[in-house]
């Protein structure tokens, strides 16, 4: 087999533009057919037409449904590749991932706090990572196809370590820790729940805001130097 051959194929499978060119493709192919059909009298040829017509109709909206809306086990590696160059430009929002460790989570807060756009890209992080989790409805139906991927997702939400999910569930949807349709899709709500009441968020911003407009400090001259 010409394993370059399909590679291509593949290519031009999943290319954003295949849509628009397939669209234009079969509505040329159609067009040329029904000019056939319309220029011969003979009506079982302009009924065979039609008929062609039809059934590569259903043909191409079934493959490209497939091709929207193929199996979730391919979408997820689609939205991590999105969000890839967001963490590779923040790489202190991977902390919000909670995976690496309780020792790591606790010196994450620094990084995620210690200046105002850092905090902010973490909000609209966290904002985006519930609406991936909710989009998949309550948690019984959820189960049904949720991947490994998601139930980490999940779980790292209800961690909810620095009060951003709870924050934004807040300012964002309204809710109240007794009160929350994105508690729906959590297995356990208690600590976003607790973190509401608390506001841990606004205690960490109050913590770090002191020092984002403060300037910075000088390094030490070496005693040798100011010799």
């Amino acid at each position: 087999m010409n394993w370059a051959w399909a590679t291509s194929l593949d290519q031009i499978w999943r290319s954003p533009a295949l849509p628009m060119w397939m669209t234009l493709a079969a509505a040329g192919f159609f067009g040329l057919i029904l000019l056939i059909a319309l220029l011969r009298a003979d009506r079982s040829v302009a009924n065979g037409a039609l008929t062609v017509i039809t059934l590569l109709s259903i043909a191409i909206a079934g493959a490209a449904t497939v091709r929207v809306y193929g199996p979730e086990g391919q979408a997820a590696p689609a939205e991590a590749r999105a969000q890839a160059p967001v963490i590779a430009s923040l790489p202190a929002l991977s902390c919000l991932d909670d995976l690496a460790g309780d020792a790591v989570g606790a010196g994450c807060e620094k990084a995620l706090f210690g200046a105002p756009d850092t905090a902010a890209a973490a909000v609209s992080y966290t904002a985006a990572r519930i609406d991936r989790l909710t989009a998949h409805g309550d948690v019984a139906t959820a189960e049904k196809s949720l991947t490994l991927d998601m139930k980490v997702l999940r779980k790292s939400l209800e961690r909810d370590r620095y009060g951003l999910v709870a924050h934004v569930l807040i300012a964002r949807d309204g809710c109240t820790q007794f009160d929350c349709a994105a508690f729906r899709s959590l297995t356990d709500q208690q600590q976003i729940a607790a973190n509401m009441g608390s506001h841990l968020y606004d205690t960490l911003v109050a913590r770090y805001a002191p020092t984002w407009n403060a300037p910075a400090t000088a390094p030490a001259m070496p005693a040798t130097a100011a010799l």
